[in-house]
């Protein structure tokens, strides 16, 4: 219950603003201004106890409490290491992120592209921050996370074995932003450890909010130098490698001068006249400073002397220009981090459209596996993606609209200490047909994904936190379904669609609704059989309690071979008994209780019916098919919901949980509906009133 509250909280949140690129939530809301306040009045330094200097803080297995690499450790402040520690000296630049015994190598990639963007630096490492009048042993760094921005409060206690920083450090020995970013990312994700391994992009998202896409060069796609330009005209973060074949390779020079196994960034692309034709040059830096291509269009080569105008490209500050073959040539991969329009800064940059919708995968109910699994596909959370307006291609020969899907797992580094790693994640695309086209309100079920085949899917189903595609498609309604490869793996995740012109994303699922018979019995309509049979069932009171409608249905219910069914309990008997009881004593009269069997009558016929295997209980997929039957459509969350309270270990549902389902479902619905008088879907209790429902 207090999962579901926090949920609502945060929903409220979100709708309040808080968590967008300018007002970040304040994570384990800790205040930083506050804290430091806090600190300054009573003369003292700051200490976290949300994330404690502590063996617990390093990590669970190779940094675990027992690990040789955790012997000595010691947590220090920088004022403890170094005569006169600095925050940032000279401004943040690439050597100032040096690595350490920690294998994130891929976060110290992402934080040296940082460095190259002072805008989106300046938003992850707040300004106002140091060593000076001010300090109290408190820094703070701001994050994405999964579709919000967190504010990260940290004390600088950092972890040193032998006098230095066991973690990433800065060349020069007196500099420490670094360490403490570092220091705040392992927070958010629970310890340092759960930072080994990973890839850049990860990390370019993290700090931008922004959605990244990975390009195999040898298997490019034909419209990439296209692509490259739109990004660049979009603000988006570009970086570019050369893979390396052996150990040996990592940071060696080529001979034209280019160095493999090293993160560059790619600037610039442009088409200059050349000999009376076109040709095409990309711009590459590389963040050493120095070292440059010296191959055809590199600072000194003679094709600029056959230039009209020259593009920008400085002499030896690491910055040159390459033929865009030649780049296609040497280099390996491209990675475009696009950025959200919340994040850029400059009204020159083409501003993407971007949607994000978050939803979990639980099993039994929504977690339905890949399309190799058509019994429970279906089950997955479904979203419309609505495009309207073709790309501004005059080059392109291919007309459509240019989108990009990222389907990233939440949360999955904290859950490492917990034994949990990656799920294998991706998802596929279907064309709307024209009759659900504007229908939101509506759960695809199994018939239609057998009788419709994928329009599109993502590149892979993988286990890496995120896994996104770029797609091309004519306008029209598509159908996002993102899924876990297996059926049954609980995840939350978050979907987000960024696309070159305006789109319309919508989760598409039922709406909660109940169709409710008036099946009411009178006391005057109830025949002599039942009449006698309940005489004889009630005893001298002539009303049943819930104590003896317990004994009546299980008397019953042992007698059938065709239901399985571990017996009624007192809790689903009452609330039976709630539902039909007119007079408020607790009991039922002849008329309540022929109404009641009425019901269970009608329920056991809907159970029969959807126990297609005969295996004398409904497994979660037919459940949902019969809460149809009976009159309910229900949203994802809400399923999800009955099915952790009502289904057994091996995700089936017995005789006695489905009628106990249906009953609550129905005294909910009857309550609702019968205070809201206007039908207006709202309700207003007081605090009394709440209480007294939430105990029926």
């Amino acid at each position: 219950m207090s999962g579901i509250a926090s949920t609502l909280a945060k929903k409220r949140a979100i709708a309040a603003g808080f968590g967008t690129n300018a007002n970040a939530v304040k994570y384990l809301n800790q205040d930083f201004e506050a804290l430091r306040s806090q600190c300054l009045s009573r003369g003292g330094l700051f200490s976290d106890p949300t994330f404690p200097a502590a063996p617990e803080s390093l990590g669970f297995n190779e940094l675990g409490p027992s690990s040789y690499k955790t012997r000595g450790v010691q947590w220090k402040r920088p004022g403890e290491l170094c005569s006169n520690p600095e925050f940032i000296i000279g401004g943040a630049t690439r050597t100032d992120i040096c690595q350490g015994a920690l294998g994130d190598c891929w976060l110290l990639a992402a934080i040296a592209s940082l460095t190259l963007n002072e805008d989106v630096l300046a938003r992850v490492v707040p300004s106002g921050q140091g060593f000076g009048d001010n300090y109290a042993g408190i820094f703070h760094f701001q994050f994405w996370q999964f579709g919000e921005w967190v504010d990260v409060v940290i004390d600088d206690r950092l972890p040193t074995k032998d006098g230095e920083l066991l973690f990433v450090h800065s060349a020069e020995g007196s500099e420490f932003w670094s360490a403490l970013l570092e220091k705040a990312y392992a927070k958010v994700n629970g310890c340092y450890e759960a930072l080994s391994g990973g890839s850049t992009t990860e990390g370019f998202e993290d700090f931008t909010g922004g959605i990244a896409e990975n390009f195999e060069l040898r298997k490019a796609p034909s419209n990439m130098f296209q692509i490259i330009q739109k990004a660049l005209e979009a603000g988006s973060l570009l970086g570019c490698s050369i893979d390396i074949t052996s150990a040996a390779d990592s940071e060696a020079v080529t001979r034209q001068k280019l160095v493999k196994g090293h993160a560059y960034s790619l600037t610039g692309a442009v088409e200059v006249n050349y000999r009376g034709r076109k040709e095409k040059l990309v711009r590459v830096r590389n963040p050493w400073g120095q070292v440059e291509w010296t191959g055809a269009w590199s600072d000194s080569s003679s094709e600029w002397n056959y230039v009209d105008e020259r593009p920008d490209a400085n002499a030896e500050d690491g910055e040159f220009w390459m033929s865009f073959t030649d780049f296609m040539r040497h280099y390996s991969r491209i990675e475009i981090c696009t950025l959200t329009p919340d994040a850029l800064t400059s009204d020159t940059v083409k501003h993407w459209s971007v949607c994000k919708y978050d939803g979990s995968w639980r099993r039994g109910s929504t977690a339905g596996g890949c399309r190799n699994h058509p019994y429970t596909f279906w089950m997955n959370p479904q979203f419309v993606i609505r495009l309207d307006e073709e790309d501004d291609d005059p080059d392109d020969n291919e007309v459509g609209c240019s989108f990009v899907v990222g389907l990233i797992q939440k949360n999955r580094r904290r859950l490492r200490k917990a034994g949990e790693d990656m799920h294998t994640i991706g998802f596929a695309i279907y064309e709307v047909p024209s009759q659900f086209h504007g229908q939101r309100d509506v759960h695809l079920d199994k018939n239609y994904f057998l009788t419709h085949a994928q329009k599109a899917r993502s590149e892979t189903f993988i286990n890496l936190r995120e896994v996104s595609t770029r797609f091309k498609l004519p306008p029209g309604e598509y159908l996002v379904v993102p899924s876990t490869f297996e059926p049954n793996k609980n995840g939350d995740f978050c979907l987000r669609v960024f696309s070159e012109k305006q789109h319309e994303t919508q989760p598409c699922d039922d709406p909660v609704n109940a169709e409710l018979e008036d099946d009411t019995v009178s006391d005057e309509d109830v025949d002599a059989g039942f009449r006698g049979l309940f005489t004889k069932l009630a005893g001298d009171d002539m009303e049943i309690s819930a104590v003896e409608l317990k004994t009546i249905l299980n008397k019953i219910v042992a007698k059938r071979t065709d239901i399985k069914t571990d017996g009624f309990s007192l809790e689903t008997c009452r609330i039976m008994v709630n539902l039909m009881d007119d007079s408020g004593n607790g009991k039922l009269g002849i008329g309540e209780f022929a109404t009641l069997w009425k019901k269970v009558q009608k329920y056991l016929g809907i159970y029969k019916q959807n126990d297609q295997d005969g295996s004398g209980t409904m497994s979660t997929p037919e459940m949902r098919i019969a809460l149809k039957e009976a009159g309910f459509t229900l949203n994802n969350s809400i399923y999800q919901i009955l099915i952790a309270r009502y289904a057994d270990v091996d995700m089936t549902i017995d005789f006695d949980n489905f009628v106990a389902c249906l009953m609550r479902l129905e005294m909910m619905f009857r309550v609702f509906k019968k205070i809201d008088i206007d039908d207006s879907g709202s309700i207003e209790l007081d605090f009394n009133q709440w209480l007294t429902f939430s105990m029926i």
